[in-house]
């Protein structure tokens, strides 16, 4: 069955796709990387993920998998022969799915706050709340990397797919609005693990270039200017 052919849903803007994506090049899987135009859902996305109708989407043979975390976890445990995403030692993937949820649930959410908010004391607000909630993820890559890398060790892991997807548009963000996101003064151990995760052979070509998001969000930006003076 892990000889199957390999096809993925999703836009190479979205963190999520991108999860998925870095996933199969730590397992050195082939995959079709089939683009999906959100605004004109295709019928093979409304047909793979007929729930949720949203990106990313493995298909594997005859089977789709959902949701960006419950496909990196199928990857990991479909195709052994690469390195580990998760680790092997229970309580050391409890601990590593314990920050994913946080990640997930308690600091993406921020950054969609960040594109909500209105004003410069909001967006500086919102600034504050997102360099603070990194602090514990500071802490715990301190106990998790122990002394290596990335928060997997030697290798990209877990936690590494989860936040690192994200790095492409907090750069972004400094570009455009000049908000950084990753201080030096408050989280010193995350930036230096951001440089080295997204210089990774894995992590390259999988997610596009800050300068590429900008004009993504810039074009999607005039877009809704323009559907709002009609």
């Amino acid at each position: 069955m892990s000889t199957s052919i390999v096809k993925v849903l999703g836009t190479q803007a979205s963190p999520f796709a991108n999860r998925v994506l870095i996933a199969l090049n730590i397992k050195c899987v082939d995959y079709e990387f089939i683009h999906e135009d959100m605004s004109n859902k295709s019928e093979l996305l409304l047909k793979s993920n007929p729930v949720h109708k949203k990106i990313p989407v493995l298909i594997h043979g005859d089977n789709t998998i959902c949701e960006s975390l419950v496909i990196v976890q199928y990857i990991d445990e479909t195709w052994t022969n690469g390195p580990s995403i998760l680790p092997s030692n229970p309580l050391d993937r409890a601990i590593a799915r314990f920050w994913v949820a946080y990640i997930d649930d308690k600091w993406l959410p921020l950054m969609s706050d960040l594109g909500k908010a209105q004003g410069e004391e909001a967006k500086l607000e919102v600034q504050e709340k997102l360099q603070e909630a990194l602090v514990p993820l500071e802490e715990a890559f301190i106990k998790c990397s122990k002394g290596k890398s990335f928060f997997g060790g030697d290798n990209i892991g877990y936690i590494d797919i989860t936040l690192g997807c994200i790095l492409g548009w907090t750069k972004a963000i400094k570009i455009m609005l000049g908000i950084e996101i990753f201080v030096v003064t408050k989280t010193p151990e995350l930036v230096n693990w951001g440089d080295r995760f997204l210089e990774d052979k894995f992590v390259k070509g999988a997610m596009l270039e800050p300068e590429k998001l900008v004009e993504i969000l810039e074009l999607h930006l005039a877009k809704r200017e323009a559907n709002n003076a009609n």
